[in-house]
């Protein structure tokens, strides 16, 4: 087994939600490499142990564990930010990894049921995982949370109204959440010891999408295993520096 004892994120408890998908995976991998102990979470149990099962081969000896629960259900989500808690004594870190796309050619053409869709599986996961380890975080010595937005959300384009829509609508809930964390810190100098960040990306391109298109540029487009390493690299910075910041990862 590695040791972990001088990595830098030895000692954290990490909550990835939406751990299965390539994004999740990457961070997955980057976190336990690091030291963290990480448990990610997901709906579907076969994507989710196999997820697990691959960061156990590619990190040997790596401290990661799964969670079955479904983010649309408050109180799931809030027993599992309390049995965490429970369990390892502190939760330092929860990254929101759920999300999807719809969108159409069109502003005319925009469903109102990919409206319904993205509410669900973008904003109101990310409120129930915000909600639930709010507390948690705060109590940390160094609690980050991090939520995954899309440059579309500063520049909306006509077919893409509803996925801009509830991307804008997560940050707007991610910025009450960091403010949150300014005025309920219990730190003796009055700075918060928690804060909420968003990343920003057009896209994300993971190793798979590379093979399977070699020719392709994906131009603007943030690669996983950066993603991970933004993630990771969240505690290196102050949390009063860190908290309610956009971390633009392409081009504004």
């Amino acid at each position: 087994m590695t040791s972990t004892d001088n990595k830098p994120l030895t000692g954290k408890v990490i909550a990835v939600a939406g751990a299965s998908g390539p994004a999740g995976q990457a961070v997955l991998r980057r976190l336990t490499a690091d030291g963290a102990t990480v448990i990610g979470a997901d709906i579907d149990a076969q994507r989710l142990e196999a997820a697990l099962d691959a960061t156990r081969i590619a990190v040997p000896g790596a401290r990661v564990s799964g969670q079955v629960i479904d983010l649309l259900d408050p109180q799931e989500v809030h027993d599992w930010a309390d049995h965490l808690e429970a369990e390892h004594g502190h939760v330092d870190g929860v990254f929101h990894l759920v999300g999807g796309w719809r969108g159409s050619k069109k502003f005319f053409d925009t469903r109102i049921d990919d409206w319904d869709f993205l509410h669900d599986t973008v904003v109101r996961t990310l409120q129930h995982t915000s909600l639930a380890f709010q507390p948690a975080l705060i109590r940390s010595e160094s609690g980050r949370y991090a939520m995954i937005s899309a440059a579309s959300a500063h520049k909306p384009t006509a077919g893409g109204a509803a996925y801009a829509a509830a991307k804008a609508a997560t940050e707007a809930w991610t910025l009450a959440m960091a403010d949150s964390f300014k005025k309920e810190t219990t730190a003796e100098d009055g700075e918060p010891t928690a804060a909420a960040a968003i990343l920003v990306i057009k896209a994300l391109v993971s190793p798979e999408m590379r093979a399977e298109k070699p020719e392709a540029k994906f131009p603007g487009f943030t690669d996983t295993a950066d993603l991970a390493a933004s993630l990771a690299g969240l505690w290196d910075r102050p949390a009063a520096e860190l908290n309610g910041q956009h971390l633009w990862l392409t081009a504004r």
